[in-house]
């Protein structure tokens, strides 16, 4: 095979699967069949004269030309991105598909509504939005930006910092009514904790008092979930009480289906932070979902754009 065999189609094959190891979650993702993948691989190596993969029954891996030929093929595939972007741009078009993943609370809460508004700014650029609660790796699963509350490990992507999501102790007005007001934080030890089975340490509440002062309580219940949007049901049905985001609940708290209990003594904030793949971060409508989300975000109830 010739060197002009050598496509875009192909190299792009290659680098997913690169990133990937896998085939079939490759085609899949393209909406090609597996045979398909296979064969612009086989066709990929015939036309460069070397093996860029290794493959066993268990796992594919790069070998040390494949990862030479990654890098390089990496920078071709985004520097072919980033001239069609110029020209469409100059025609004030922006098209194309963004992969956003955030934890799913948060995502179906607020986030939804946000990629709706800007779908009809921008009814050609095409979201792929996908809601997980677990620290995926944005490379492999092919997502642009990632969403996410909580510490972040160290990390090659490039983090830009949305503040803090504000968390308060929240109870149905039933609950209260039925168990009594809390006055002191010793007090929540005689009421029924709603805890989150997936935040480790979450048998402690951690309250910061007026003066900065924190409060170690004990925290525990019949009810241990792991997931935010069952904590608001539990809530709002006055199964106990709990720590939540204001974002989590601020509908029910208007409402008066919720209360917030000892307000003085307040859960610790929690970082908010939008991860971004490097080598997507120059692309036109990455740019835009960026800064749109980033604007969005920040008027959301209970997000505080001071830093962690």
């Amino acid at each position: 095979m010739d060197k002009s065999e050598i496509t875009l189609e192909r190299m792009r094959s290659f680098v997913r699967v690169a990133e990937r190891g896998n085939f079939s979650a490759v085609a899949r993702e393209l909406g090609i069949g597996q045979s398909s993948v296979t064969r612009h691989l086989s066709e990929l190596e015939d036309a460069l004269g070397v093996a860029l993969l290794s493959r066993t029954t268990r796992r594919v891996s790069l070998t040390e030309e494949g990862s030479r030929y990654y890098a390089n093929a990496v920078q071709i595939l985004r520097l072919v991105e980033l001239a069609g972007d110029e020209a469409r741009q100059a025609h004030g078009d922006y098209a194309g598909t963004v992969r956003l993943s955030c934890t799913a609370a948060l995502g179906i809460r607020h986030i939804a509504r946000l990629l709706f508004a800007f779908q009809d700014r921008y009814p050609d650029i095409k979201v792929e939005f996908s809601l997980t609660d677990e620290r995926i790796d944005l490379v492999r699963e092919g997502v642009d930006i990632a969403l996410r509350l909580g510490p972040l490990d160290d990390s090659s992507m490039k983090r830009r910092s949305l503040g803090v999501s504000r968390r308060i102790l929240v109870a149905s007005t039933d609950y209260l009514a039925r168990y009594g007001r809390p006055k002191a934080p010793e007090d929540l030890a005689r009421l029924e904790g709603i805890r989150m089975s997936n935040i480790a340490g979450s048998e402690t509440l951690i309250l910061e008092g007026p003066g900065g002062d924190r409060h170690a309580v004990p925290f525990g219940g019949h009810l241990l979930i792991n997931h935010g949007l069952v904590a608001r049901e539990a809530f709002a049905a006055g199964r106990g009480f709990g720590p939540a985001h204001v974002w989590l609940v601020d509908d029910l708290l208007a409402q008066g289906r919720l209360e917030a209990i000892l307000p003085d003594y307040v859960p610790l904030p929690t970082p908010l932070n939008m991860l971004i793949v490097p080598e997507r971060a120059g692309i036109a409508r990455v740019r835009l979902l960026i800064e749109y989300l980033a604007d969005g975000i920040a008027r959301l109830p209970g997000i505080d754009a001071r830093q962690a």
